[in-house]
């Protein structure tokens, strides 16, 4: 990776920390119409049309929290502190002294989102929430907990941008997932931070018997450093877990994303699905499946293109400690084949049309549990990412 270790390792006393006074919104339609374009660019709509729910933090101040569906609860996690005891959950998943930003989350002040669906409630619309930093050379410290309480169906849109003049800035989030027994979440991540914000992910999961975890990454603009690798426990019998990552890094990002699924019980599954995409910056594409019980099944494909100069690295890892798993992986890196591009051109399209098609087809992961509203704007972003490649 770069030799810039300040690009990737951004020192913590380089940004400024603490709590923001933005003014709360309870109408979201009020929000700046600059703040609402770079939401909407990650899939949170102000006009919160076809949503449960929305929670909104902007810098350290929550900017805007509202539940629209029963069934659900929605609020900031400082609330739900006060409200329910959460002993269980918060840092049971995420040791604290993992690392210097998880030290610095755990010590400072956060604020983040707390959201739960209620037991046996399908929760129809997803949920929203956005992460988003307006003050220069402001580190963002959130925590936020998830939880899907047996036999619910619950989605969420989360969407992390800065304002379009920041230059830099520092995002920590720590970030807890629960799926109870028989329930279904699906999660989609969307980020467009800007290219000198250094971002810095703590993920873990723990999904029960029965329950589902999907879990869809998509980072299509310059972004300065990116560092997560989020950690799945199956732990009862036939839970599932998916996740699926789209990259694409220009000159100047370092993206190091892995996904990781440990199998505990017999009859879960896993998938890790990764598409990458570099046109002169440097990306780590990581998985790993842990196999720790017989009658698990689990597959892994990490597959990257080189469209310019830049870093490819797919790193797939299977690790089976028993008889009777069934794991694999498939990894290639490369670039477009020229017989793909006149084969094209040979039926009437320009060679940078034929570029575009082969890209787009290359990063048209099929992500289950998008909205529809959400996959056609993501095929818009997906168009422009395209322009700019180019």
């Amino acid at each position: 990776m770069k030799n810039d270790n300040q690009a990737k390792n951004p020192r913590l006393s380089d940004y400024q920390a603490g709590r923001t006074n933005h003014e709360y919104l309870a109408d979201l339609k009020a929000i700046n119409p600059a703040d609402a374009d770079k939401f909407l660019s990650v899939g949170v709509d102000a006009s919160e049309d076809f949503r449960a729910g929305t929670f909104i933090v902007k810098d350290q101040s929550v900017l805007h929290s509202k539940t629209k569906q029963k069934g659900v609860d929605i609020m900031s996690i400082t609330q739900a502190k006060d409200k329910f005891d959460l002993s269980s959950y918060l840092w049971k998943g995420v040791d604290p002294g993992k690392d210097e930003y998880t030290s610095w989350a755990h010590e400072q002040p956060a604020e983040g989102y707390f959201i739960r669906s209620q037991p046996g409630q399908i929760i129809q619309a997803p949920v929203q929430s956005c992460l988003y930093i307006e003050k220069e050379q402001f580190a963002q410290n959130v925590h936020n907990l998830v939880i899907a309480e047996e036999g619910s169906h619950l989605s969420i849109i989360n969407g992390c941008a800065t304002s379009p003049h920041l230059i830099s800035g520092l995002h920590v989030g720590i970030t807890e997932f629960y799926v109870k027994k028989g329930a279904v979440l699906s999660f989609t991540m969307i980020h467009d931070w800007g290219k000198e914000v250094n971002v810095r992910p703590r993920t873990v999961g723990y999904v029960e018997e029965g329950g589902v975890l999907i879990s869809n990454y998509i980072s299509l603009r310059p972004v300065g450093s990116l560092q997560m690798s989020p950690t799945t426990h199956l732990r009862g019998k036939g839970a599932v877990a998916r996740f699926n990552s789209i990259l694409v890094a220009d000159k100047g990002s370092t993206l190091d994303v892995g996904s990781n699924v440990i199998l505990e019980a017999p009859e879960t599954k896993a998938e890790i699905i990764s598409r990458a995409i570099t046109f002169g910056g440097d990306i780590l594409a990581k998985g790993k499946l842990v196999g720790l019980v017989p009658e698990v099944k689990a597959h892994l494909e990490c597959k990257g293109l080189i469209l310019k100069d830049g870093l490819m690295l797919a790193i797939p890892e299977l690790e089976a400690h028993v008889p009777g798993v069934e794991m694999s992986h498939e990894a290639a890196v490369g670039k477009i084949d020229n017989r793909e591009i006149e084969y094209l051109m040979a039926r009437g399209l320009t060679e940078e049309e034929a570029v575009s098609t082969i890209v787009r087809g290359f990063l048209n992961v099929d992500i289950e549990g998008l909205p529809s509203g959400l996959k056609q704007r993501l095929d818009k972003v997906i168009s422009e990412t395209e322009k700019d490649m180019f």
